[in-house]
């Protein structure tokens, strides 16, 4: 086990991309929610992974993640998932020492980009690049399962200007 300690941002500009040094395509798909955490499959080029989240404890969580069949991944994103698919391109950007993951969203959530660091505890100092915007760590309407949410709902992909107007 693991425990997460993650940080979300908005993205205020394409400047992130000059520092680009690598980049995966994710689909993820939601095999249960619970009050405190989720259960996720995801795919990437090569690999499946099934991950378990449980509840947040200030910034963190404790994730388990365990590499599985890729055809069983792809199995339970077509049979258990179907309604819930997320698909992104994940860019990696080296800033301040610490790697940034820049997820590009495609499909239901097209045009919808975040940053996420992950950082060894809550009160970790960090720079902050100048192509980042507003923090949503503790946002509710920035958590993939609400973004996907509010786009079936608006039975179209949403725009940030609606998600910042959502109401949860």
């Amino acid at each position: 086990m693991r425990f997460e300690v993650e940080r979300k941002f908005l993205v205020a500009h394409e400047g992130w991309k000059a520092g680009v040094i690598g980049r995966r395509r994710l689909t993820d798909g939601l095999v249960g929610q619970f009050a405190s955490g989720k259960v996720r499959v995801r795919l990437d080029e090569t690999c499946a992974y099934l991950t378990v989240k449980g509840a947040r404890v200030g910034l963190g969580r404790p994730e388990f993640e365990y590499e599985i069949p890729r055809q069983d991944g792809e199995a339970m994103l077509r049979l258990v998932c179907d309604t819930c698919l997320i698909e992104k391109t994940r860019h990696a950007v080296i800033h301040g020492g610490l790697t940034w993951e820049i997820d590009v969203y495609g499909g239901a959530l097209e045009g919808m980009v975040l940053a996420e660091v992950e950082l060894e505890h809550d009160d970790q100092a960090f720079a902050i690049p100048d192509w980042l915007g507003r923090e949503v760590t503790a946002d509710p309407r920035f958590r993939q399962s609400t973004l996907l949410r509010l786009s079936r709902e608006a039975g179209r992909n949403v725009t940030l200007d609606e998600v910042m107007a959502a109401t949860l």
